[in-house]
């Protein structure tokens, strides 16, 4: 357990930090080590698995990419510091524990580090400078990317999972790199031998989304959006010209302009009607982002 002494050491060297921030925008975070219990509940947040590589941003003397390798022979890992003399003591470690195989600690700013083809991104910085980092971040790192961070969050980016704990325990939160969804998208589908086109316009704030269809002159909110990672499911219950009154769940994988998945129908369907245990017809789902935004075009008034 982490001391209180320490704790509060920490909490008042970040308030005096606020004050140098507002008059810097080169921000970085002495090194304070993390409590060795913290570190095990950061890794086990992030549960790294073979074959995929870590990257701790401000990584110290190494503790945390060491503990996320431990016990886990097809993970790699790297480090980043502008500590130089913490670099070289993070990699003559590496060799000790024979991991030099395997981890690469990097005198670097977190910055320039290259975020593109890792799956985990460990931070315990100053709230600032982890905020500095969130456009980078979702940026550059793949969809999917977990992100896990210790005692402070990420600005206004809510975490996908929260351990909190009674006591003098940090807290430690895990988000998920959210694939970009919002724009303009269209696809077409034949329901009941009839074929049509949707046209879809997507709201994204950070891993949460909304946003409307439109099928010939009518529009439909979309309900029930889950945005993690390159996961996107929603639900649509609209009435589809020569159809009737149709529910649809979509499940798909975002991958750049593309979403690919299946479609779920249920029809013809009441308005009041739960969908839940209905017979269904499952469809192939490829959704293209367009630049082209249909849902804007003319209506008119002839709407029936």
């Amino acid at each position: 357990m982490p001391s209180r002494r320490t704790f509060l050491s920490l909490v008042a060297a970040a308030a005096a930090w606020q004050t140098i921030a507002a008059r810097a925008q080169e921000l970085f975070s002495p090194f304070v080590g993390s409590d060795p219990e913290n570190v095990e509940r950061m890794v086990k947040l992030a549960a790294p698995a073979s074959g995929e590589t870590v990257i701790d941003l401000g990584s110290g003397d190494g503790r945390i990419v060491f503990a996320a390798l431990k016990n886990r022979p097809g993970v790699r890992g790297i480090g980043v510091d502008v500590n130089a003399s913490l670099v070289a003591k993070a990699n003559a470690a590496a060799g000790v524990q024979n991991l030099s195989d395997r981890v690469q600690f990097l005198h670097q700013n977190v910055f320039d580090a290259d975020l593109s083809k890792v799956d985990v991104i460990f931070m315990w910085l100053f709230p600032e400078l982890m905020r500095l980092l969130r456009p980078k971040i979702l940026a550059q790192a793949r969809p999917g990317t977990r992100v896990v961070a210790a005692t402070w969050g990420i600005g206004n980016w809510p975490a996908d999972v929260t351990d909190e704990r009674t006591g003098n325990f940090t807290t430690v939160r895990l988000w998920h790199v959210p694939a970009r969804v919002e724009g303009a998208w269209e696809w077409e589908a034949s329901i009941g031998g009839n074929h049509y086109r949707f046209e879809a316009l997507l709201e994204q704030h950070f891993q949460q989304a909304e946003g409307a269809v439109r099928v010939g002159h009518r529009r439909q909110l979309i309900q029930s959006v889950k945005l993690q990672g390159r996961s996107l499911q929603f639900l649509l219950s609209m009435t589809l010209p020569g159809t009737g009154y149709t529910g649809m769940s979509f499940s798909g994988e975002v991958r750049g302009d593309v979403i690919e998945g299946t479609i779920q129908v249920r029809t013809p369907v009441r308005e009041d009607e739960e969908l839940e245990g209905l017979p269904t017809i499952r469809l192939p789902w490829r959704a293209k982002r367009t630049l082209e935004i249909g849902y804007f075009a003319p209506t008119g008034t002839d709407i029936s």
